[in-house]
């Protein structure tokens, strides 16, 4: 609290008027980031009624955010705390509300009925947000990405299939 107060420039005790523990901090900031991936996502998929376009959309969107506000959303893809389980249910419910979002989207895909849409979202979502420990700027934009990865999902990758 100490050194978060100091890059602000506040006393470390007058962060404790706005919020009661680190805790309550860290639920703070991590459902600031659940909403800046919220309205990335919202805004991609207004006018977009095709579910695969719907999809990429939103994983477009994803990525954009994830590697260009990464501040808030960074808290939201690291690890939960294990030590506090009740600080982490109330994590987990924050990003859970987000990836109903998902869930809706790959709902609404025709996929093959031996596919399971839940392994789908969290591979897909695997994908997404380990991007930060492997992207560098320049050879595709984050959009670019967030679309090849759900061609990837959509066409599959064997040559013979």
């Amino acid at each position: 609290m100490r050194d978060i107060a100091g890059d602000v420039g506040m006393l470390a005790g007058s962060m404790y008027y706005h919020f009661s523990s680190k805790e309550e901090l860290l639920v703070a900031v991590h459902a600031e980031g659940v909403r800046h991936f919220e309205r990335a996502v919202e805004h991609a998929l207004a006018g977009q009624e095709d579910p695969w376009q719907r999809l990429q959309a939103a994983a477009s969107a994803h990525l954009e955010t994830l590697l260009g506000e990464g501040d808030y959303t960074q808290v939201v893809i690291a690890e939960l705390p294990r030590d506090n389980p009740p600080l982490r249910a109330r994590l987990i419910q924050l990003r859970d509300a987000y990836e109903a979002l998902f869930r809706r989207l790959i709902g609404a895909l025709d996929l093959a009925p031996e596919c399971d849409a839940g392994l789908v979202r969290l591979m897909l979502f695997g994908a997404l947000n380990t991007s930060p420990t492997w992207y560098r700027p320049g050879r595709h934009t984050p959009a670019e990405l967030g679309a090849a990865f759900v061609r990837l999902l959509k066409q599959g990758v064997d040559h013979h299939p």
